[in-house]
């Protein structure tokens, strides 16, 4: 078999790219970054999706960014997210790529769901504001994947991970998600002598997230078995914690007693985001890498990454 992955150069396309060479080294693995072609190019992604012919794709590659960003800049989150959907996904319709399988956000469902979200539950109410841009961009693909199964006879099927955070993550505190965020500001008031660390909110909202090496491998084993997925597919550890928690873990991780300083006039986001992942738990899905294990991974690649840039 041969796959073809976009976003190879971004956290969990990274990690697909490990995991293939190490659970299935021969099969072909093509890889397409922003280096080789342009994805909001329609006629430059074509052609390279035309050169390689793979037998399945994984679009992994999106605009991403943390509340922040998102906030302030909504517009590109919204046009660079359709314009690269577009043009892999019409470009694997038009080619007649038997298999595809879009990474998604959880960032799709409605902002007020208090229990853990289930497939059924897209579009089912309005959506977090701070994530609208990207999530509506998110929902178009989505819908075009399960057109292009119902209407072609594909199976372009749609993963909706839960956040993600883990090895290759970027550590920018402008776009970084929470669990990056929280290990570099922690890392960067342990180096500056700080005593207290600056955090959005009261620190009660809750939030799941997942090592992405662990999505990574189960997604490697997928490839070639989507024909036996639903159309969207739910993929969270199955616990969340508060962003006290979270700071708290890092804290310990990175070995630093300041205190927290809450800040209640910044934007906290929805209370709760966890997701039912038993549909995919029942095709064999069973992530084991603990939150305190995933985030010392985590810190220890960062601290790699630094001290690359100091050379």
């Amino acid at each position: 078999m041969r796959l073809l992955v976009t976003g190879a150069k971004g956290m969990l396309g990274r990690s697909i790219v490990s995991e293939w060479a190490v659970r299935r080294p021969a099969d072909e693995l093509v890889v397409l970054t922003r280096d080789e072609v342009d994805l909001t190019d329609k006629v430059a992604t074509r052609r390279a999706i035309e050169h390689s012919m793979p037998d399945a794709i994984i679009h992994a590659a999106a605009k991403v960014g943390g509340i922040g960003q998102k906030t302030r800049e909504p517009t590109p989150f919204l046009l660079d997210n359709i314009l690269l959907d577009s043009s892999v996904l019409s470009a694997a319709i038009d080619l007649r790529i038997p298999e595809l399988l879009y990474i998604g956000s959880a960032a799709v469902y409605p902002a007020k769901y208090v229990r853990p979200i289930i497939e059924s539950d897209l579009l089912g109410g309005p959506l977090e504001p701070a994530n609208e841009g990207y999530a509506i961009a998110k929902i178009a693909a989505a819908k075009v994947c399960e057109y292009a199964t119902r209407q072609y006879g594909l199976n372009f099927k749609v993963a909706l991970p839960s956040n993600l955070y883990g090895v290759h993550d970027h550590f920018d505190l402008e776009s970084a998600h929470l669990v990056a965020a929280t290990l570099g500001k922690v890392h960067q008031a342990k180096k500056s002598g700080a005593s207290t660390i600056n955090v959005w909110g009261d620190g009660t909202a809750r939030r799941e997230f997942t090592y992405s090496v662990d999505v990574a491998a189960w997604l490697v084993d997928q490839v070639g078995k989507l024909a036996d997925w639903p159309a969207t597919l739910n993929l969270g550890c199955g616990y969340d914690h508060s962003v006290s928690e979270y700071y708290a873990t890092a804290l310990d991780v990175v070995g630093f007693t300041g205190t927290l300083d809450f800040d209640t006039s910044m934007p906290a986001g929805v209370p709760q985001r966890l997701l039912d992942s038993s549909a995919a738990r029942a095709l064999g899905w069973s992530p084991q890498t603990t939150l305190r294990d995933g985030m010392s991974a985590t810190y220890a690649d960062y601290v790699a990454q630094l001290a690359n840039r100091e050379r």
